[in-house]
């Protein structure tokens, strides 16, 4: 085995466990694994909004394949910094409004057309193309998600009163709702329990001859450390809260 995966074994498994430690109480293993995952995370983003905006979407058009009026976009884009100097903010509304009035013009179009047209197109189509006998499973979803839709609009149709057979199909939407809700924190809940048997089967792994024990070597050293931190955390019972002696220390 390289040293160079040694390593990466090593630092996964440290950083497991620090963040693992959590479960026993805030501590500075904890600290330092979430600083360090936040650090990383911003300087990676950061990188990454570089070199794709400013080398390959700016840098790159400009001075290579002679698109000047690139400029434009990035200008905008310097005058919202202006916003950070109150004498000349007035100018970051420039970029904020081409900002807000494109992406509207360009978005709401999408979205419509996405999200409600396209949407009911593949709701109806099935049923509307189904013959005496050609009635199958995918029919009969379609119909299902039909009667779903229509009843939770139902549902949140406040303009008329829920009774009768409108408090009925309202029943029908709250269902529905009900049923979606619980999917999707059942799948929410299994993909977290995925990824923590995931670290659990890494660190089993980790802890083989092949690659040092590194997870119980490491675990014994956060542990050993977690006693020193807190021996050193506990004042002596005989002091004050500022390192002072206490008051029976005093009248001795």
């Amino acid at each position: 085995m390289t040293p160079s995966v040694l390593l990466g074994v090593w630092v996964a498994a440290g950083l497991t466990l620090c963040m693992f430690s959590f479960l026993y109480k805030d501590n500075p293993f904890f600290r330092f694994g979430e600083h360090l995952y936040v650090g990383i995370s911003m300087g990676y983003t950061i990188v990454r909004i570089y070199y794709d905006v400013m080398v390959k979407s700016l840098y790159t058009p400009v001075m290579q394949e002679g698109k000047w009026w690139f400029l434009i976009a990035a200008i905008l884009g310097l005058l919202v910094l202006t916003r950070f100097i109150p004498k000349v903010s007035w100018l970051s509304r420039i970029s904020f409004a081409v900002i807000v009035g494109f992406g509207s013009g360009v978005a709401i179009p999408r979205i419509i057309s996405s999200n409600i047209l396209q949407q009911v197109q593949g709701t109806l189509k099935p049923i509307l193309n189904v013959g005496p006998s050609s009635f199958g499973m995918a029919q009969f979803n379609a119909l299902l998600i039909l009667v779903g839709v229509v009843t939770v609009l139902i549902y949140f149709f406040f303009s008329i009163e829920h009774k009768g057979p409108i408090h009925g199909m309202a029943r029908i939407g709250i269902y529905f709702l009900m049923i979606n809700f619980g999917a999707g924190f059942g799948y929410t809940v299994m993909a977290r329990m995925s990824l923590l048997i995931g670290r659990f089967d890494d660190l089993i792994l980790f802890a083989s001859r092949d690659y040092g024990y590194a997870s119980l070597v490491l675990l014994g050293m956060i542990a050993f450390g977690l006693f020193v931190w807190e021996r050193g955390s506990i004042a002596p019972s005989g002091s004050g809260q500022d390192g002072r002696p206490g008051e029976s220390d005093a009248r001795d």
